[in-house]
């Protein structure tokens, strides 16, 4: 088998956008018609938006743990994912309207990651991830998608940290990680009707070298995967062939999204989990791959 190739992230011309320094930064997700990245910090709950253009932030504090997002049909605000329920944000005002209550107990679990399906649907994944100090078994979660109209639907797929959606250019393949698993999956996946098929193990990870993460995919077909705590990320083929490692000046890459107005540029959200141990760790950062990504879908679907 061909050994991946190997490359400082200073061959791609790795820059840092926002000096974050983020406890855990999360899904980057581009807007094309705002010129703009938004992104989530989970554990000092915030979304954000920065103006790549102008390099200015807004920022909308939150009372809980925010797992993943997605922006409203009309662009005035965004549904989120928090501990305690999906929640209606209105950017204007900064008002919060809880939609539903979280289908777990807060005290022991979270969403984590969020991503549209090119039907528009909200799909969020779940974490054990205890907010108090009390031990507790480990308990896995199911994978819910989340519609206006169809409320929290759950998919029953379960695991202790879901990570890594992405769907393919055809939409009907969706690739996901169970990250404490240390593999990532493919699965058929039914964009009309919001149901996963088959899954079969796309990639494994060794343990020594981090867990998968977020993920995305490119114009080729190739998965991006952030190794976290392994201070990498890996470019998968098509067939799960590991074709590329980017080595980063920082331990914990979180999740990867192609923007731009070409999409051409990938960005990078990074952690501190509290203790920064690299210059910028925590930072959202830009390369510049030399290949162009999938336009994520970023506004959930309107009913």
């Amino acid at each position: 088998m061909e050994a991946p190739s190997k490359h400082p992230a200073s061959d791609f011309g790795l820059e840092l956008v926002v000096d974050a320094k983020a406890t855990i930064g999360e899904s980057p997700l581009w807007c094309a018609a705002e010129s703009a990245l938004y992104w989530i910090d989970v554990k000092a709950p915030a979304l954000y938006r920065t103006k790549v253009d102008r390099l200015c932030t807004s920022c909308w504090r939150l009372p809980s743990d925010i797992g993943g997002y997605a922006l409203n049909p009309r662009g005035s605000g965004a549904i989120l994912g928090l501990r305690t329920g999906i929640f209606a944000l209105d950017f204007a005002s900064g008002d919060l309207r809880k939609l539903y209550d979280a289908p777990f107990d807060p005290r022991t679990h979270r969403f984590n990651e969020g991503d549209c399906d090119p039907s528009g649907r909200l799909w969020l994944g779940t974490m054990f991830d205890p907010a108090c100090d009390a031990p507790k078994p480990p308990a896995k979660q199911d994978l819910y998608s989340f519609t206006l109209e169809s409320g929290l639907v759950a998919q029953r797929n379960f695991a202790l940290l879901h990570n890594g959606f992405a769907w393919n250019r055809a939409g009907d393949e969706l690739f996901f990680a169970h990250s404490y698993e240390q593999r990532i999956y493919v699965c058929e996946f039914d964009a009309r009707r919001g149901h996963i098929g088959a899954k079969r193990v796309f990639a494994e990870v060794p343990k020594e070298l981090g867990i998968p993460d977020g993920g995305a995919i490119d114009e080729e077909g190739f998965y991006w995967s952030a190794i976290h705590g392994g201070g990498r990320l890996h470019r998968y083929a098509p067939d799960g062939r590991l074709e590329r490692v980017i080595k980063l000046p920082f331990a914990h890459p979180t999740m990867p999204s192609f923007g731009g107005p070409t999409l051409s540029e990938l960005y990078l959200t990074s952690a501190t989990h509290r203790k920064p141990s690299a210059l910028r760790e925590g930072g959202v950062f830009r390369l510049r791959p030399g290949v162009a990504g999938l336009a994520r879908r970023i506004r959930i679907r309107d009913g």
